[in-house]
């Protein structure tokens, strides 16, 4: 009588977990090949004029480049800034986006832009390919709350989770 209660038990919770597998296999395979939902874009759209009113506050003028959210940007990049023939253009990797919106909004979106005002002021250099003090200080005056060069992998993965590590 135990054992097929065990038995039961095991199979309902096999079948539990492959129910959330399934259900977190389509939520992702949606993402990917769906444009992104509104919620997203809105809230990309929010920070980029937040980005624009430090801009007009710290350097006299606002400037806006295109941000093109695309998934052919290689590994775990989470964003980038083009500049080719004359023309900046900023581009968020969707690939990390479901699982970093946070870290994009308010971080990733004023780095590209500081580099992209730099590209556009003709002040970019190549010291630590473009993340100068220079870059730094203008991150940080367009609002950028996590001005670095890199992505800190640990403490994304740690601001997800429910209670705080000390």
């Amino acid at each position: 009588m135990l054992q097929k209660r065990l038995e039961l038990f095991f199979l309902s919770l096999i079948l539990v977990a492959v129910s959330i597998l399934g259900v977190n296999y389509y939520r992702s395979y949606s993402f990917k090949h769906n444009p992104l939902p509104n919620e997203y874009l809105q809230r990309i759209h929010n920070k980029e004029q937040d980005v624009l009113e430090h801009m007009q506050r710290n350097f006299g003028f606002r400037i806006e480049f295109p941000i093109i959210i695309t998934d052919k940007i290689p590994g775990r990049l989470y964003g980038l800034t083009s500049y080719e023939n004359g023309r900046i253009t900023i581009l968020l990797n969707k690939k990390v986006m479901q699982e970093s919106m946070d870290y994009m909004i308010e971080s990733v979106i004023p780095h590209e832009y500081a580099h992209a005002l730099l590209f556009y002021l003709h002040k970019n250099s190549n010291e630590k390919s473009g993340h100068s003090e220079l870059w730094k200080e203008t991150c940080q005056k367009l609002g950028g709350q996590d001005c670095r060069q890199y992505v800190d992998q640990q403490e994304i993965i740690l601001s997800k989770m429910p209670f705080k590590v000390q």
